[in-house]
This record gives structure tokens, C-alpha cells and sequence, in this order.
């Protein structure tokens, strides 16, 4: 699962590129302004940024230099200026690949692939462990104590989201925002069933976690369990 930082300020452009890249199976968290995405970059990891140039409160190239130096992240421009010289300077300013709107679905899927096949290490890490707890990525599969865990895709993306994050509190808005695309504000029990269904399979209950903890009013995090 690859976790993208999307920064456009149309709603309806963020919310199809989301789909989009939702659709493909990866983690997406949609912003809107460059504060926003400054705020995201500087406290959370991501494996790729698309930021667009036109944001209501900063002009998009400033914000690449900003994210150069707090980060090294892979970031794709998307721009509707086509002027070669532009490009140029974005190229030099930090950006590892551009893409001129209007661009379909599948040519960012695309130009996402080829940037992270350039960017990330020849060696493919192994899986997460946690405890008794294996989490493979490139599998997409889980076990416990050496025994594979019959886990629903979305089961599994909730899983991997934690394990990747291990000890780290995770609120629910960003599982609802990376996960199943929605606002985090939106009150749904979609996130519960699946904590729930989750919960059961690592066999644990919620009143006595081993893995999978509440912490009220914040978030989850997923810890070894202890002993």
C-alpha cells in the first residue's frame, strides 16, 4: 500500500484523483490548502505527494521548496502551465516528475508507478513484525504466531495502515480520510465493524486488547502484545 499526500484545492478534482488512487489500493489523505499539507508533511510519513500549483493560499512551487527542506519525499506537479521554462524550474526546484491538467486516472497511476520505481530502494523491506504479529505488504497477508489470518481487504489495509505506524496513535479521522475516503468528521460505523471483525480474528476483545488498542477520544494504535 502506497500512502499519497493529494494537495488540490478544487473539490471536485481532489475527490475523483482520490477515488482514483483509493481505487488502486492506495492510502490516500486529500488537502486542499498549502497550510494543510505543510501541517500533514512535517508530522506524518508518506511514500509519494501529488501537489497542485494553483492553492488558495500559497503558490504551489514555494510550497515544494518549503516540503525540500523538512523532507525528501517524491513529489509529482500537477500544473495546468505548460510553459517549458516552468517545468524546467520546478524540475530544479525539487520535483521528481510533473503532470499538465487535464490528466486522466490512469496516467497518474501511471507516472506514480514510474516515480516510485526511481525513488525507492532496490531492496524491498520484509514484513512488519509486531510481537507474534507478521504483516506482508507485498503478500498481503498476516499471520499470528505463524498461522495466516483470514482478513477481508479492507481488514487487512486497516491492519497494514496500523502495523506501519506500530506504537503510534492513529486518529480516526485520518483511517477515515486514508482508508475508506471519507471526511473526518463524517460519523460512520463502517470503521467500528471493521475494528470489530479485526479485533476478533487477532482474538481479542476491545474490553482486553493485546494488539490492537483505544486510546478514547484520539485514536488506535497497534502495540506487541505484552508477556
Amino acid at each position: 500500500m502506497v500512502s499519497v499526500l493529494l494537495v488540490e484545492d478544487d473539490p471536485v478534482v481532489r475527490s475523483a484523483v482520490s477515488r482514483a488512487l483509493t481505487g488502486l489500493g492506495h492510502a490516500v489523505l486529500p488537502v486542499g490548502t498549502a497550510l494543510e499539507a505543510l501541517r500533514e508533511i512535517t508530522g506524518s510519513s508518506f511514500d509519494l505527494v501529488v501537489l497542485d500549483l494553483g492553492l488558495p493560499d500559497m503558490d504551489g512551487a514555494d510550497v515544494l521548496r518549503m516540503m525540500r527542506g523538512v523532507c525528501d519525499v517524491p513529489v509529482i506537479v500537477a500544473t495546468a502551465r505548460d510553459d517549458e521554462g516552468e517545468i524546467v524550474r520546478l524540475l530544479n526546484a525539487g520535483a521528481d516528475d510533473y503532470l499538465v491538467k487535464p490528466f486522466s486516472s490512469e496516467h497518474l497511476a501511471a507516472r506514480l508507478a514510474a516515480v516510485l520505481r526511481r525513488t525507492r530502494k532496490d531492496v524491498a523491506p520484509g514484513p512488519l513484525r509486531i510481537g507474534d504479529l507478521s504483516v506482508d505488504l507485498d503478500r498481503r497477508e498476516a499471520r499470528l504466531g505463524g498461522r495466516e489470518l483470514n482478513l477481508t481487504r479492507k481488514e487487512f489495509d486497516l491492519l497494514a495502515y496500523l502495523a506501519a505506524r506500530e506504537g503510534k496513535v492513529v486518529p480516526r479521522a485520518e483511517l477515515l480520510a486514508n482508508l475508506w475516503n471519507l471526511p473526518g468528521r463524517h460519523d460512520d460505523q463502517t470503521l467500528d465493524v471493521h475494528l470489530s471483525w479485526l479485533r476478533r480474528k487477532l482474538g481479542e476483545r476491545a474490553a482486553q486488547p493485546r494488539y490492537l488498542h483505544t486510546v478514547r477520544g484520539v485514536g488506535f494504535k497497534l502495540t506487541a502484545a505484552a508477556g
